[in-house]
This record gives C-alpha cells, structure tokens and sequence, in this order.
C-alpha cells in the first residue's frame, strides 16, 4: 500500500471502522512524522462534554501505528507488530480539532533494523501528543510497540 492520508483514511473505514465513525482522520505522513486529527462531535463526546479518552486513543495509536505500518512495508520483510503497553496523560478537556503527531521515524527505523539483523523482537516506545487549535496540549500517550520478525 502506498501510504498517503486518503489511503490511511480508507483503511480506516473499512479496516477500523469505529475510527472512522468517530472522526479520526490522517492528515499526513511521511518517513519521519504521522499526523492524525479528530474533531470534538456528539458520536465522540464523553458525559462532561468533551471528548472520549478513547476516542484519543485511538487517534493516538494510529499515529504512531501508521508510522510502524509504512516502514514495515517498505522493508518487504514479514514483521508483526503489537502493542504491549500504553500510557496516557490527560491535562486539558479535548474540544475542538485535536492534533496528534508523532515525530519519532527514526526510532521505528533503528528497532525495525534491529529486528531484521538479529532476527529478535524489538520493542520502542513512540508518543503522540494531541494538541488542540489554541495550541495546548489536552492529551500525552505513550506506546510501547512490539516488532518481530515472522519466521518463515
């Protein structure tokens, strides 16, 4: 797949559908950075009005998974990807357009050389930090991927 924000978005729909029902949109990518959005709606509001954690989340994820996902296509090797822990940090309601970017390509490169060298699983851990349209941050989430060569 030639990883472009619409094909991202397409694999949303019909891949994570409850994503896309939400709002969670690929605005870009490249071999360094992966920006998701989501805008604040009535299908992703929490009871206190403002949006669902998880519903962050999994813009989140898809930031940082998209990233591990272009990579490993472009490497043409079998790699499985999992994640093994996820950590948030909330400071601010989410209202709005939120902007979750991670920036971290070059340590999704450096494990997945790892694992094709040494043929062992890798681990990194990739943050994507949502920012909201006045530029403050609502929401911090950490997660910590797993990368392993599939044996044959």
């Amino acid at each position: 797949m030639d990883f472009t924000p619409r094909k991202l978005n397409l694999f949303l729909l019909f891949k994570l559908p409850s994503a896309y029902l939400t709002g969670v949109r690929a605005k870009s990518i490249d071999a360094q950075t992966c920006v998701i959005v989501v805008k604040h709606r009535w299908i992703n509001q929490n009871p206190f009005k403002s949006m669902f954690w998880a519903v962050q989340g999994m813009a989140a994820e898809l930031a940082t998974g998209a990233l591990i996902m272009m990579k490993v296509e472009a490497s043409h090797k079998n790699i499985s990807m999992l994640v093994i822990k996820n950590n948030a940090r909330f400071t601010k309601k989410a209202k709005g357009v939120i902007t979750f970017t991670c920036d971290q390509g070059n340590l999704v490169d450096k494990a997945l050389q790892k694992a094709i060298e040494t043929g062992e699983g890798q681990t990194v851990i990739l943050t994507a930090n949502g920012i909201d349209l006045a530029g403050d941050e609502v929401a911090s989430f950490d997660f910590e991927w797993s990368l392993k060569l599939k044996q044959k």
